[in-house]
């Protein structure tokens, strides 16, 4: 492997190694001009003078991997996390510089940290026997959500973006690994020893897609003995179908607790965070850091719901429990739904009056704050002179469960309706899927 000496300049000098080898060896030049590479690097936007001023650049010695994310969050809370850091609510606080690069969903790419520098991304790691492959590493973020598709636009940034950094390091396509790959886990109420599964992060990332070949046929730290497998990602990555057609034909990880469906499969390594909410069948709302020493995590009852990365205090537990949820910076799509945030199920309102149902958002990142939506429900049902809102919903009319949408675009559930006689013209329905026979 070639020593990371002469190409820790910036991005302009890809251009210049492009020009003068012609990008040759690597999976996906083929499919892209030189202009197309001219035209991607021209267009990247510099983020680095907003990375944390507490940020310590430390320079790698090696760099032997391409690590893929997927941030799990929008365009713009992933840009403020990956430069300026996370805030936790214990006070803890990192100090950013947690890619190299963000892609967004319309494939337009960011350089968050000079590509010689370490880059805190991979968290707990481990392959081939290393451990803390961040030091060893580059990490690019891809927005969105490990169990929705990643969009043509980011593929092609992705395939350029790597093609490039293969060449520059010399690295073949087995270098290039998810998250899910290389992260692993302490032990747990589910594994005895060491593990890997502590992330899903980017497990849809399809190779082929990104003009890569496959990856390794094993994970080598399960075969060394020196982690356990999870089952789902050993079958996912190393099974006898290969991981892109599964990826492609499995459908989204459910979040609801079930026989097989465990808090660990669900959240992974944040099962016991703070920030990760147990919604019991009942409708109380625990935190993963109070399960262990009020139910146990082996006796969370069937049905509870999993619900990541939520800004829960202890005075808003009863306030969560409203079929209303409010799309904030942290609170995603995601938050509120899991994996249901893109099912025709969920309906979403936003500030401009507008109303969509999951299936219908072209583009996560254009959901803005205060969309507002509702999470397995069927609708709308038009209120009218000839039918009324008892006639649609009987005697559930006025429960809290049952949310009406008061043009312009107000959002209301039927026990904060004082007057249904004088309800605006066309005011309409949602019902819980389970109330429609």
């Amino acid at each position: 492997m070639k020593k990371n000496t002469g190409y820790a300049w910036l991005i302009p000098v890809w251009v210049l190694v492009f020009f003068m080898t012609g990008f040759s060896g690597t999976g996906a030049c083929s499919a892209y001009s030189r202009s197309d590479y001219q035209l991607f690097q021209n267009t990247i936007i510099d983020h680095r003078n907003r990375l944390n001023k507490k940020f310590k650049k430390i320079q790698r010695t090696a760099t032997r991997y391409i690590i893929v994310h997927t941030s799990e969050l929008g365009l713009s809370t992933t840009l403020r996390v990956v430069s300026k850091g996370k805030q936790f609510k214990s006070g803890h606080s990192t100090p950013g510089g947690h890619a190299h690069y963000v892609i967004a969903r319309n494939g337009r790419t960011y350089r968050i940290l000079d590509k010689q520098y370490r880059a805190d991304h991979a968290g707990l790691s481990m392959w081939q026997g290393r451990q803390d492959i961040s030091s060893v590493s580059i990490g690019i973020e891809l927005v969105g959500y490990h169990s929705a598709p990643l969009t043509e636009q980011q593929y092609r940034s992705a395939a350029m973006l790597i093609d490039i950094l293969q060449q520059v390091y010399n690295l073949d396509d087995t270098a290039v690994l998810t998250h899910s790959q290389i992260a692993f886990g302490r032990p747990n109420p589910w594994f005895p020893k060491d593990h890997r599964g502590r992330k899903r992060c980017a497990k849809n990332f399809d190779r082929s897609r990104a003009g890569l070949g496959p990856t390794l046929r094993f994970d080598p730290d399960v075969r060394a003995g020196r982690l356990l497998p999870d089952p789902y990602l050993a079958d996912l990555f190393y099974g006898e179908q290969p991981a892109v057609a599964k990826v492609a034909a499995t459908a989204p990880v459910s979040n609801l607790i079930s026989r097989n469906n465990s808090a660990w499969s669900i959240a992974g390594g944040d099962y016991d965070s703070r920030t990760t909410a147990y919604v019991l069948p009942g409708g109380r709302t625990l935190t993963g850091d109070q399960i262990n020493d009020t139910i146990g995590w082996h006796l969370l009852p069937v049905n509870t719901k999993v619900l990541l990365d939520q800004e829960i205090e202890k005075e808003q537990i009863q306030v969560s429990q409203t079929p209303v949820k409010v799309i904030t910076d942290r609170m995603t799509a995601w938050s509120h739904a899991g994996p249901a945030y893109r099912f025709d199920s969920t309906i979403y309102f936003l500030p401009s009056g507008k109303i969509f149902t999951g299936s219908r958002i072209p583009d996560w990142d254009d959901l803005p704050r205060k969309t507002q939506l509702i999470v397995g429900y069927q609708g709308p049902f038009l209120i009218s002179e000839a039918v009324t809102a008892y006639g649609i919903a009987g005697r559930k009319y006025k429960d809290p469960g049952t949310v009406y949408f008061l043009p312009p675009g107000h959002v209301k559930t039927g026990d904060t309706i004082t007057d249904f006689s004088n309800l605006p013209k066309g005011t309409q329905i949602f019902l819980p899927l389970d109330d429609i026979g």
